[in-house]
């Protein structure tokens, strides 16, 4: 009979936010928004809510470690900010956990 044990799962911990301006966005009104911006992120930073943050090379835009462990936490965090108010930023929100296959080095081989 072959080994029916499920793998556990990997449990959210934060979540990946990749900010980006969508195509024909005014990047004049953001520049007029940005400084509110940069405020308010800098509070979810200092509140322990964003733990990374840093601009993204290839274009404008921006790439957050958000200290939440939910999808929608994160989404209405960050539609909260002001260019997300504005709708001149959208964020892409990806699940992040500790590195499954680990949990390999805890668990008894089969026989190898």
């Amino acid at each position: 009979m072959a080994n029916t044990t499920a793998m556990p799962t990997t449990p959210t911990t934060k979540i990946l936010a990749i900010g980006t301006f969508p195509p024909g966005t005014d990047m004049q009104l953001v520049q007029r928004i940005l400084p509110s911006e940069v405020r308010e992120t800098a509070q979810l930073y200092l509140e322990g809510k964003i733990d990374q943050w840093y601009s993204l090379q290839d274009r404008a835009g921006v790439a957050f470690i958000v200290n939440v462990p939910d999808v929608n936490q994160a989404h209405e965090m960050l539609e909260a900010l002001p260019l997300g108010q504005a709708h001149l930023m959208t964020f892409s929100l990806f699940p992040l956990g500790p590195l499954k296959p680990l949990s390999k080095l805890l668990s008894p081989s089969d026989g190898q």
